[in-house]
């Protein structure tokens, strides 16, 4: 921020003011409908658009994070604190600021203690599969104010289609008409006038319908009135029992709201040439959480498509942040009134046009295509977000990853290698069929680091070797094993005793030398002085007299490359 003052001049204020303005009307709408999805009144989502911005402004590293209410924040609070208070009451909204209290003082530590690695151990798949859930989850649970009929506080999809469905005569048409109407609004005004605020016309003009025609009087529902003013400062009570409950979502919340925000940052601060700093911006998170729940807030992050416009307005500093939070901050203050006629419906169809596009089918489709067991990482997040519930989505889908690593490393791949001799090297077998192979010199690869998860499965597969009659060498190529433990090389050991009883040399080329290390410590270098070396494949072969088995003049193509089918993983 510093450096941004020493360098600003006229040309970067008006950029920055134009931004600030475009922000502005984009946040007041976006800030009161992610506050009912929260199930907060709709002024509290105002209240997170003002101090938090300030804090962020001064802490952060990016120069264009817009951070705020976030749609799949604003669910995670509802999910989190429904379950302990019904929404919308003074125990609930006590919550909700206690939980972004905590969630600021979590990311804090976070970034105190330089913790910001933790989220590269979430992938990608998990995350993507979770976001495209909580999408369609947002969607629906807006149901209730597009329709104008209570569906419960359900966060689980075929519950709240279920409550749907059984009171599908309980409609209010005139809301639904009055939804359907701001959601093509919406639509056409981004379609054909991009650069108008879609949101705010969709506000604007739908407040005007109501007023106009008094349908609060045909129990439309609207926002009705909002305390002008800002709150005052206030410490919010802790107890015990609350920061039990309140915990795991606000783990989740902490960690999702970081990841979200540093993608969005990263990505921008790429376009621009400048540099993130992870550990600060969980700093500058935890600090804007902490100091907003001092001021009725709710939890907040950085927001992808207020992030995009922010930089497609040109906003070049953190000052866009301040002064956004300045025009929000008089509006509260003195433009509350303006409020009263804006229907719930026209909120509902904000949210829901603002997170569709987040549902990312395409993505889950080339997850398959590149990699099927990250596609099944997807879709596992994806059903569990959707049906079990969406705390539970993160977890999950991050279990199922871990197991699948397990089940992976446990079964290294093993490849058999031949001759190219177009290529003057060796390769796999199954890749290269034009490859020499010789009978009594088998070749292998291993291309996994050993450990005690998977060294019983070498054991099994090197014992299980076909079409060994004729073999009198048998060569490992270590280049792919990076490391090993004490548990694979007792194992190594019992197999070079195993082979050795039928009259076949084992023997290791490409031993890198932090293996050569670690198997020495245990001795090697005494009793096994002719496996542990260094040597290349090529020089091994040279060294023990066998190169000439793969010589195409030798004629030693083997007749059975069928077996290496039987390991190959």
């Amino acid at each position: 921020m510093k450096n941004s003052l020493r360098e600003y001049d006229p040309i970067l204020f008006k950029r920055d003011i134009i931004a600030a303005l475009t922000l502005f009307v984009m946040l007041i709408p976006q800030g009161m409908a992610y506050a009912m999805l929260a199930g907060l009144p709709p002024v509290m989502g105002l209240y997170a658009a003002t101090v938090p911005l300030f804090v962020y402004a001064l802490v952060g590293s990016s120069k264009h994070l817009s951070i705020g209410p976030v749609a799949i924040t604003s669910l995670l609070v509802f999910s989190g604190v429904s379950v302990y208070a019904d929404p919308g009451s003074s125990a609930y909204i006590t919550y909700a600021i206690v939980l972004a209290f905590m969630v600021g003082v979590l990311q804090l530590l976070f970034g105190l203690f330089k913790w910001g690695f933790i989220v590269k151990f979430i992938p990608y798949s998990v995350l993507n599969g979770y976001t495209s859930a909580a999408a369609i989850v947002i969607g629906i649970s807006q149901l209730n104010h597009l329709l104008g009929m209570d569906t419960g506080n359900y966060l689980q999809v075929h519950l709240l289609l279920f409550q749907v469905f059984s009171r599908i005569n309980e409609i209010h048409l005139l809301t639904l008409a009055v939804g359907l109407g701001s959601i093509l609004l919406l639509i056409i005004v981004k379609k054909f006038t991009p650069k108008l605020p879609n949101a705010l016309v969709a506000v604007f003009l739908s407040t005007i319908v109501v007023a106009s025609f008094r349908l609060e009087e045909r129990q439309l529902q609207v926002i009705g009135d909002v305390p002008s003013g800002f709150p005052g400062f206030f410490v919010p009570e802790l107890t015990i029992e609350t920061v039990m409950m309140l915990t795991p979502m606000a783990l989740t919340i902490a960690l999702l709201g970081f990841m979200e925000s540093l993608s969005i940052g990263k990505a921008i601060a790429k376009k621009e040439n400048y540099e993130i700093n992870p550990n600060r911006e969980f700093t500058a998170l935890g600090l804007s959480n902490i100091v907003g729940s001092f001021f009725s807030s709710f939890p907040v992050n950085g927001s992808f498509s207020r992030t995009a416009v922010n930089h497609q307005a040109g906003g070049a500093t953190q000052l866009t942040a301040i002064m956004t939070g300045i025009f929000v901050l008089i509006t509260v203050a003195f433009f509350t009134s303006a409020f009263y006629y804006i229907p719930n419906a026209a909120l509902a169809a904000i949210i829901i046009v603002a997170v569709y596009k987040l549902v990312d089918i395409p993505e889950m489709k080339r997850l398959f295509r590149v990699k099927r067991f990250e596609g099944w990482i997807w879709v596992t997040t994806f059903i569990t977000t959707l049906f079990i519930g969406i705390q539970w989505g993160i977890i999950v889908g991050a279990i199922f990853t871990l197991l699948l690593i397990i089940r992976k490393s446990a079964k290294p791949e093993i490849v058999q290698l031949g001759y190219v001799e177009r290529e003057k090297t060796f390769r796999d077998i199954s890749r290269y069929p034009e490859a020499i192979t010789a009978k009594k010199v088998r070749v292998l690869r291993i291309d996994s680091s050993l450990h005690f998860a998977n060294v019983a499965f070498l054991d099994e597969k090197l014992k299980r070797l076909n079409d060994l009659e004729e073999a009198e060498w048998l060569i490992l190529d270590m280049s792919g094993v990076n490391d090993i433990d004490s548990v694979s090389i007792q194992r190594l050991e019992e197999v070079i005793e195993y082979f050795r009883k039928q009259q076949i040399t084992m023997l290791f080329s490409n031993m890198k030398g932090s293996i050569r290390d670690t198997v020495n410590k245990v001795g090697w270098k005494e009793k096994y002085s002719e496996q542990c070396n260094h040597l290349t494949l090529e020089q091994l072969l040279r060294e023990k007299g066998l190169r000439s088995y793969f010589d195409p003049a030798f004629n030693y193509i083997s007749s059975s490359k069928e077996w290496v089918q039987d390991y190959i993983i």
